[in-house]
């Protein structure tokens, strides 16, 4: 039983509203339903962000590649590396001296990418690191001479709130040194429709992803969770740039989660947020990097203008 998980679920169904966090969808389940998603045309930020990376590639490592310099790529939250591959790729091809360090919670996924890249890149230096992203961090080691790139791509930034993404991205600058950089993925403002069914796709997909978090409870915790009462509901609000996700139930229930040894009451249409994810307009951007020690170094846009990967350097 993973304790910490435990802790948290505890936690988050005793809070008033109540709530489970997002980094909980990926299980080995969870990792197959988001790569179903990512497929999908609704689900416009990974088709978006591919297509900057694809046609950037060459302007990246331009600059990313400071005379020649070697430097360790690593990659917060790297999933199944899809998008990261169109630079891996190139970078080889240009003959960078670089490691790959994904950084992920789910050892599965990283699992799953490390045998895929020695497979299919068999050139290429990778070392996994399981974990929260801070304190894999802190086990790398950088060489004199070797730079830091980090790579947070997805718009997995606009999981926290505008407060928490400047605390977390302050914290990001104060591990790293001058000169180092971040490549940032973010989804920005747009027609309000169009984020809306990113996030409530016709297949059904994203609500599966929901709910199975749900089936880990009931797998991993002994958890009573019956899925056919609960369903998901999205919700887009343009004032505030902000997707929320939430589980709901369906009527008065109680369940029982037999490794908490606590019951959970759930009331009609009671909530439980389980995702977060905010929307960015390029100035509110740029004074977040300022605001948190780095400088703007180029921002790369899709042909759409939906989605934005912003490379930083760190100030001091």
């Amino acid at each position: 039983m993973d304790d910490q998980f435990s802790r948290d679920v505890m936690h988050g169904l005793s809070a008033t509203p109540k709530y489970l966090q997002s980094k909980y969808f990926y299980d080995e389940q969870g990792d197959s339903l988001f790569q179903q998603i990512m497929e999908l045309e609704e689900y416009y930020l990974t088709l978006c962000e591919y297509e900057i990376l694809q046609n950037q590639k060459g302007g990246l490592f331009s600059k990313i590649r400071k005379n020649g310099q070697p430097f360790d790529l690593i990659e917060f939250g790297a999933g199944d590396g899809k998008k990261t591959k169109v630079l891996l790729e190139h970078f080889l091809t240009c003959g960078a001296d670089f490691t790959y360090r994904p950084i992920d919670i789910s050892s599965n996924a990283l699992d799953l990418l490390a045998n895929d890249l020695r497979t299919s890149m068999p050139g290429l230096n990778i070392k996994t690191l399981t974990g929260e992203y801070f304190s894999a961090l802190a086990q790398i080691e950088t060489e004199p001479g070797r730079s830091k790139v980090i790579l947070f791509l997805g718009s997995n930034i606009g999981n926290f709130p505008r407060p928490v993404a400047e605390d977390f991205l302050t914290r990001l600058s104060k591990n790293l040194v001058m000169g180092d950089m971040l490549l940032l993925g973010v989804d920005l403002v747009k027609d309000p429709r169009v984020v809306a069914r990113a996030y409530n796709d016709s297949k059904g997909i994203t609500r599966a992803f929901n709910l199975n978090l749900l089936t880990r409870i009931n797998r991993e915790l002994g958890g009573s969770f019956d899925l056919d009462k609960f369903d998901h509901f999205p919700i887009y609000n343009p004032v505030s740039g902000t997707a929320r996700s939430f589980l709901i139930s369906k009527l008065n229930q109680t369940v029982f989660i037999e490794r908490l040894n606590a019951s959970f009451h759930f009331a009609a249409w009671e909530t439980v947020h389980t995702e977060y994810s905010h929307k960015y307009q390029v100035d509110e951007l740029t004074r977040l990097a300022e605001d948190s020690g780095f400088e703007i170094i180029k921002y790369y846009f899709d042909s759409k203008n939906y989605f934005v990967d912003g490379l930083w350097q760190v100030t001091g």
